[in-house]
């Protein structure tokens, strides 16, 4: 198992992989399986590209958004697994992008990243069944999550 740590804007990230090293991963396909698809709604570019690097290592297919209305209008939009949206953002808060797809589709499955979490936030979460993950994330939490969601 090879673990990788790294710091990606103002958070860490440790990356476990299955792989022994010098193994190679291809990251394109899982035998099988569709890869997983994972949206991200963030209006910051470099949170926006350290997840996607972070979550393709991790083997997911990764479609990331800068705003809320660019996400929920776009025609093309293929069926994904899950969301991770982040509270404050132009336009419409996370948990409303959350609504807005729950009314159009039967679940989403979403995790909401907010650096400030304050109990109301955790509170309409909480009802959405919505985990918070904290930014800057901790080690593997943002990915425990996913897994966990």
């Amino acid at each position: 198992m090879i673990v990788i740590k790294a710091v990606l804007g103002s958070s860490w990230f440790v990356v476990r992989s299955n792989f022994e090293a010098g193994e190679m991963a291809d990251l394109t396909s899982e035998p099988g399986n569709l890869k997983r698809l994972i949206i991200i709604l963030d209006d910051d570019p470099a949170v926006r590209h350290s997840l996607m690097f972070l979550l393709t290592i991790e083997g997911f297919e990764v479609r990331s958004y800068a705003s809320p209305m660019e996400l929920l209008n776009d025609a093309n939009l293929p069926t994904f697994h899950y969301l991770i949206v982040d509270f404050h953002m132009p336009e419409m808060d996370g948990l409303d992008v959350v609504k807005k797809f729950r009314e159009r589709k039967d679940s989403v499955r979403a995790i909401l990243v907010t650096s400030l979490p304050n109990t109301a936030i955790r509170e309409r979460a909480a009802k959405l069944g919505v985990p918070v993950v904290v930014k800057p994330f901790r080690g593997t939490e943002l990915i425990d999550a996913i897994h966990t969601a």
